[in-house]
């Protein structure tokens, strides 16, 4: 999906100053001061992630813009220094995605996060769970316009099968009163798998109930919504419960991915390792005589080499749990047939062998030793003994595999 925002706005000021935040969000932006110049954009090209149109301009004082762009299928936000409730109500049932008031500068700052969470939303799937089918392709399409993809479910028990099809479901949309599972019940059930953090659940009802509310949220939702409800409040909700649940993503990240590498660190590795199944392997490996790579090319020359390492580990194992267990030592588990698992490692260090790295016109050659073990079902041991392994490795003479006390590969 294109990060390309169109900007429609007469004000030089305030483009300038619109241009310039979009940039610290890696958004490139794409500038013009009158309904004429945009048609003229639009109609070469309608590849934008959005567009930011001003309410009005000199040649188009009545949003014949905000029209003319929804007519491309353009997503719209609409600039406006004055907005009554008509106009407001004009503006949100054309379709807009939102309007933001030019009361100063600082209203830039609900823009830029509106913004960001469109380009963060691609990455999302929600669940809309109700009854009524007028329901739930209302929603769809108000989900899909702001780049949400949808599924949908008519009732509570079909959502929970629908869930465990579809992992990646980070937001779930249901009304209460439906048949075979009523949504309180569905989301407690839900919440016996996912924490809040996980999946975020906003609960739904035209019951006149006066608990309905606390009935759902101490069940599990996130949040809560009277039927009817309008466009705003709805995204108001949804973009809350989505930017907390990006922000969470952000912090396991920090704390269970290693910052230069991207592979899973150590502390991940001991949280979810399983050494109880059947056929568990597990290497450690190591770049040999790295402080000399360091020495010589710099640390920033060692960390393009443990990079690219990382990446060709990556390909080699990628359905495994490699992780990067501190400085050049690498951790891999595996669980498979162990005579399959050394080939691969002896792959994994004849491409190693032979890859060397661009470094500032320069060239890194790299050789890496390996150690490693098999079904012990504890995994400090096994970790211990890989590791005496690799030591081993190092000792006969570096750029080797050792997959037992007494075999070179």
């Amino acid at each position: 999906m294109n990060n390309r925002v169109l900007i429609v706005e007469d004000s030089k000021v305030y483009r300038s100053y619109l241009e310039s935040q979009f940039s610290k969000i890696d958004l490139q932006v794409v500038l013009c001061e009158s309904f004429q110049q945009a048609k003229e954009i639009i109609d070469k090209d309608v590849n934008f992630l959005c567009a930011v149109l001003d309410y009005c301009l000199p040649d188009a004082q009545h949003g014949e813009v905000i029209d003319y762009a929804l007519t491309k299928k353009l997503k719209v936000v609409v600039l406006t220094a004055n907005f009554d409730e008509q106009t407001r109500d004009s503006v949100l049932e054309k379709g807009v995605i939102d309007y933001i008031l030019k009361e100063n500068m600082a209203s830039v700052s609900y823009l830029l996060p509106l913004i960001s969470r469109l380009n963060n939303n691609k990455h999302h799937k929600a669940l809309i769970v109700d009854d009524s089918n007028v329901v739930r392709q209302h929603l769809a399409t108000l989900l899909e316009h702001q780049y949400i993809t949808t599924l949908q479910s008519e009732n509570g028990q079909q959502a929970i099968e629908l869930l465990q099809q579809h992992r990646d479901i980070t937001l779930i949309i249901a009304d209460h009163n439906m048949p075979v599972k009523d949504g309180i019940t569905m989301t407690r059930e839900i919440r016996r798998q996912y924490d809040r953090s996980q999946l975020a659940i906003l609960g739904i009802s035209s019951s006149e109930s006066h608990n309905i509310t606390a009935r759902f949220i101490k069940a599990g939702a996130n949040d809560f919504l009277h039927k009817p409800f309008n466009q705003e409040e709805l995204f108001c909700r949804i973009n809350n419960m989505l930017e907390m649940r990006d922000i969470s993503d952000e912090l396991y990240k920090m704390a269970n991915q290693d910052a230069l590498t991207g592979l899973w660190n150590r502390r991940y590795l001991f949280q979810h390792a399983s050494t109880s199944k059947d056929n568990c392997n597990v290497a450690m490996l190591d770049i040999d005589y790295f402080k000399k790579i360091n020495d010589h090319y710099g640390h920033e020359g060692g960390d393009q080499a443990l990079v690219t390492l990382s990446h060709i580990i990556s390909i080699y194992f990628s359905e495994d749990l490699v992780a990067r267990f501190g400085g050049e030592e690498f951790c891999i588990i595996n669980y498979g047939d162990y005579e399959q698992f050394v080939q691969r490692l002896e792959r994994l260090r004849t491409r190693v062998e032979k890859t060397p790295i661009d470094y500032l016109n320069k060239q890194i050659n790299l050789t890496i030793s390996i150690g490693a073990t098999r079904a012990i079902r504890n995994l400090d041991t096994m970790i211990r003994h890989a590791d005496d392994r690799l030591y081993l490795a190092k000792e006969n003479g570096r750029n080797q595999v050792i997959y037992n006390d007494d075999c070179l590969v």
